[in-house]
């Protein structure tokens, strides 16, 4: 839509205010709101003001001031506010350059993209994740300097079909990863996800599939129509905003943390992805092993080789590592394969279609900020395209039954976040190329999650009690 044409649709939707959302470095939307009077296409030209500095990764508090320019094209109704309430997702900028602003995620995609069409390689990326949660009824938690604590619990969790609290009819629980995906009584959420999916496809996403996932206890997923980088991005923020609200207006909690459960499946968000120019598929040849193009094979030759520090972007957080560890079906080897889901990146075999040919990247997780994580996929396999790597030869077995000696000739991905950006430390030149990642954007990045890593490791963690006590 134009201006013109967004603003004629929120009178014609009958909307009070318009919502000007954002993305924070870290990947947390952020928003402000304006009367519709004061939707205008000057508005769309000079952007709105807002303080840079209280954003997490922005500005300085002696440089505080940056402008919200919005972008017509992800105008949407907003399905889950009372008020009616038009969702507008924008770009920042600074007002004194007025250019673009270089720490906004959004920004960066936007450049990866044209980075693409510069190299010639492709004119278009499409992506579509596969974003998995948990839905909770209840979630507590809290630390201090005395006691550390969490408590999660769902009418789905196994654990609860022994409880004698004078609550009947507690059978038909999924078992620890037996959620994948038997129909209800045992999946109890079926309708909560149609709600979501309903909530969703008004809010101008188009749906798939939705299904419960491995895990008990309320794990589920729902997948999307693919789209180009930065739009699916901006669609994997608003997923998640829908996700979570309408959960939450049925009195459930809803979580994309990686690993909230010991003993069962983390959720992860495996990226297909493939490259176009035009309207050839780049990742196809009939010739080629899985139906795979030498261009798709160095593409994967470059993902596999950057791994470690793509992770720093796309698993970024400290519980992230809780996932990716051999047994719940989360990619520890930086290996690939057809149809095989141990190995980090699937080749996926569903159909013969040409045009269906794309490669499944299954190390990343649902925390992460997409702006930032899928430029960075595609700039590691731009680099693997531009350099030939070629990948390790695939493997069609089931990797965590190699014997041991075979298992350690493996190369793994990163056991810790403090790995992936060590790794980022030493292996970001690939970002840097046309500009896309810049070292301020990389080193404020490196700063906040070694924190994170820090106030993580000063704190004694609950099952260091149960090890240790009487030591």
């Amino acid at each position: 839509m134009t201006p013109k044409e967004v603003i004629a649709r929120a009178h014609e939707a009958g909307v009070a205010i318009v919502d000007l959302r954002f993305v924070d470095l870290l990947g947390t939307w952020q928003h402000f709101s304006i009367p519709v009077s004061e939707l205008s296409e000057k508005l769309f030209l000079e952007g709105a003001g807002f303080d840079g500095s209280s954003i997490r990764g922005f500005q300085h508090i002696h440089e505080s001031d940056m402008i919200l320019i919005p972008d017509p094209s992800t105008a949407v109704v907003d399905p889950l506010l009372k008020v009616p309430t038009m969702s507008i997702t924008c770009s920042v900028y600074d007002p004194v350059t007025g250019q673009p602003y270089s720490r906004d995620p959004r920004y960066v995609a936007q450049k990866a993209e044209n980075y693409l069409r510069e190299t010639g390689i492709a004119t278009v990326s499409y992506w579509g994740p596969e974003a998995e949660f948990y839905i909770f009824n209840s979630i507590r938690f809290d630390q201090d300097s005395h006691y550390g604590f969490y408590f999660i619990d769902s009418e789905e969790g196994i654990w609860n079909s022994g409880n004698d609290g004078g609550v009947p009819n507690l059978g038909y629980r999924p078992r620890f990863k037996e959620g994948y995906f038997p129909v209800p009584p045992t999946d109890k959420l079926q309708d909560l996800r149609s709600e979501i999916v309903q909530n969703l496809i008004a809010a101008g996403i188009d749906v798939e599939v939705h299904h419960h996932e491995v895990g008990t206890a309320g794990q589920a997923e729902i997948d999307m129509a693919f789209k180009s980088l930065t739009r699916m991005a901006d669609q994997l923020m608003m997923y998640k905003y829908v996700v979570k609200n309408t959960c939450y207006q049925k009195g459930y909690v809803a979580t994309f943390m990686p690993k909230p459960i010991f003993g069962d499946n983390g959720s992860g968000m495996h990226v297909h992805q493939s490259l176009w120019k035009e309207d050839q598929n780049l990742f196809f040849s009939p010739e080629g092993y899985a139906g795979l193009s030498d261009l798709a094979r160095w593409y994967i030759g470059g993902i596999l080789l950057h791994s470690p520090s793509i992770l720093a972007f796309a698993a970024p957080t400290t519980n992230s590592y809780r996932r990716l560890v051999p047994g719940f079906e989360a990619p520890v080897y930086l290996m690939y394969s057809k149809r095989n889901r141990s190995a980090c990146v699937r080749i996926p075999m569903y159909s013969n279609n040409p045009k269906a040919k794309r490669i499944e990247y299954r190390a990343p997780d649902p925390s992460c900020n997409p702006y930032l994580a899928f430029a960075a996929m595609l700039m590691a396999g731009l680099d693997g395209i531009k350099n030939k790597i070629e990948p390790p030869a695939p493997m069609d077995q089931d990797l965590y039954e190699l014997p041991e000696e075979a298992i350690t000739k493996l190369p793994s991905a990163p056991s810790s976040l403090a790995e992936s950006l060590s790794a980022l430390e030493n292996d970001h030149d690939y970002l840097l190329q046309g500009d896309v990642f810049t070292k301020d954007l990389i080193e404020t990045w490196l700063s906040i999650k070694k924190k994170e890593v820090s106030e993580i490791n000063r704190r004694p963690h609950p099952y260091e009690f149960f090890m240790y006590h009487d030591a």
